[in-house]
């Protein structure tokens, strides 16, 4: 028998929105929309009455916001054993940009943003390629499994014995907010080398999630810059729009910022950090890739693994979307998968803290 289709809520105050929605998803035989509502209440209406599979929640909305419906969604599917998937929908502004970062560490599945070009038809096929590939990820997804608790994070810091490993790099995207928060705030704060990290945000998204992530973390967690020093305990982050590359220079390593072009639909890219990387540390990295769609990362990870470096990958049951995690195991350059809990205590055993 054919699969049922998935059942898609709308959640936005503006009706042509909405419309614009609704007209793309209809091109989609598998996808059923099941309500389209201007605010957050009569989503919840909905949402009791017909359970969606998927949620797409515009975050700026008058009256009950998008956080706040965020949280509402997620308890409902919680208590019905149900896990609904909800994209948020942001503008690109300052404030959309912060509240989606808030929105990805409270459980959100994904995010697209609203085409602002004034050119309606290239908006709508934007909007439909952005739209269609998170669709796509979430039908591939591992569903959670209600009935099994993951384990909580435990500390292994104590005494610390020396460590072959200069730096830490990782790459993440779909569900990468909320696995990063449960593995950085164990490594930041008493990491002896620096932490380079991509997370696939768009332009100006990054430096509210460095800031988010600083306060998790009670650690300095930056923006990455062009042409710095590297000093050690500093988690920097690719900046949204550019590549994070790290430069070895009379003994130095400098991070610097490159447009070269997209790798992997993405900039930044894990792929471009890791192999630089590899260029500047040899074989003294360890490496991280963490639940995300797509295979970026996949071949970085090979190229560090020849020289040398010792990379880990997040497991497929704890993956919001094994994509980048399971390509590096399928090139066979990942050395350990694990689930998400036992990372950060692992990294820290690798940089020499004992239980």
């Amino acid at each position: 028998m054919p699969a049922e289709p998935l059942r898609v809520l709308i959640v936005d105050d503006s009706r042509i929105f909405r419309a614009s929605l609704e007209q793309i998803l209809s091109e989609r035989n598998d996808v059923k929309v099941i309500g389209s509502m201007w605010n957050g209440e009569k989503a919840l209406e909905v949402a009791n009455h017909i359970l969606p599979d998927f949620v797409t929640l515009d975050i700026e909305m008058p009256g009950m916001g998008g956080i706040a419906t965020l949280k509402a969604l997620r308890s409902l599917g919680l208590s019905k054993k149900k896990d609904i998937g909800v994209l948020l929908v942001s503008s690109h502004t300052r404030r959309g940009a912060a509240v989606t970062i808030e929105g990805l560490q409270e459980g959100a599945f994904d995010f697209i943003t609203k085409p602002d070009s004034d050119d309606p038809t290239a908006n709508t096929e934007q909007l439909k390629e952005q739209l269609f590939a998170k669709i796509d990820a979430f039908k591939k997804r591992i569903p959670i499994d209600f009935a099994v608790r993951l384990p909580s994070s435990k500390s292994v810091m104590s005494q610390r014995r020396t460590t072959r490993f200069k730096a830490i790099v990782i790459g993440s995207s779909t569900g990468g907010p909320v696995a990063l928060s449960r593995v950085l705030p164990l490594i930041a704060p008493v990491s002896p080398v620096p932490i380079f990290l991509v997370q696939h945000l768009p332009v100006d998204f990054t430096l509210f999630f460095a800031t988010d992530l600083a306060r998790r973390c009670k650690s300095q967690v930056i923006e990455a810059r062009d042409g710095v020093s590297v000093e050690p305990g500093i988690t920097y982050v690719a900046p949204g729009g550019k590549h994070l590359v790290l430069n070895r220079v009379d003994g130095r390593v400098i991070t610097m910022l490159s447009d070269s072009p997209p790798e992997n639909r993405c900039r930044p890219a894990a792929d471009v950090l890791f192999r630089s990387a590899a260029a500047a540390y040899g074989g003294d990295v360890l490496a991280v890739v963490l639940t995300g769609m797509d295979c970026d990362g996949a071949k970085g990870a090979l190229v560090l693994k020849r020289a040398g470096a010792h990379v880990i990958v997040q497991d497929e049951a704890t993956s919001v979307v094994w994509g980048m995690p399971g390509n590096v195991v399928a090139v066979g350059a990942a050395h350990q998968v694990l689930p998400i809990d036992e990372i950060g205590p692992t990294v820290l055993k690798h940089l020499g803290f004992e239980d």
